[in-house]
């Protein structure tokens, strides 16, 4: 039986090759930009492209640390550059050795996804009726997400 794949392991062999043009070894420092910056941080900022120190010829030992281009609105580029070292100790933090010496902004215009709406409460009796309806199932995994599905269900109803 053919396991099913997680769409994160479908996007890497996809895109990652886009990526690795700029320097990212993964597509995880995009993915994770909101939680590795900050939500105030990530509003107004993306990661642009990671630059490695060439080695020379014959050079071994631990590699040398990185530059990370950040493009960054224009408005909130002069806070970012007086929270660079805050943002390069939160990458290094994130993958857990200092990867990123330093920052490079870049102005830009950052674009935002449109903001979902706040999910109108659901009824109690609705809500009974949809814990109710996958009461029985015995598989605990799959009784949680029907009943996620049927509570999304019925707030988009309304």
């Amino acid at each position: 039986m053919a396991r099913i794949k997680p769409l994160a392991e479908l996007i890497e062999s996809c895109v990652g090759p886009a990526f690795a043009a700029q320097g990212f070894a993964s597509t995880d420092i995009l993915a994770a930009w909101d939680g590795i910056v900050g939500e105030r941080l990530a509003r107004h900022s993306r990661p642009s492209k990671l630059e490695w120190p060439k080695r020379r010829r014959g050079e071994e030992g631990r590699s040398q640390p990185g530059t990370l281009v950040v493009r960054v609105e224009s408005a909130f580029a002069l806070d970012l550059q007086h929270l660079a070292p805050v943002l390069v100790e939160r990458v290094n933090a994130y993958y857990g050795w200092a990867c990123i010496g330093r920052i490079v902004l870049q102005q830009d215009r950052i674009s935002r996804a449109p903001r979902r709406p706040q999910p109108v409460p659901l009824d109690p009796a609705r809500r009974g009726g949809i814990a109710l309806a996958v009461a029985r199932i015995e598989d605990e995994r799959l009784r949680d997400a029907l009943d996620r599905l049927g509570i999304a269900v019925a707030t988009q109803d309304r």
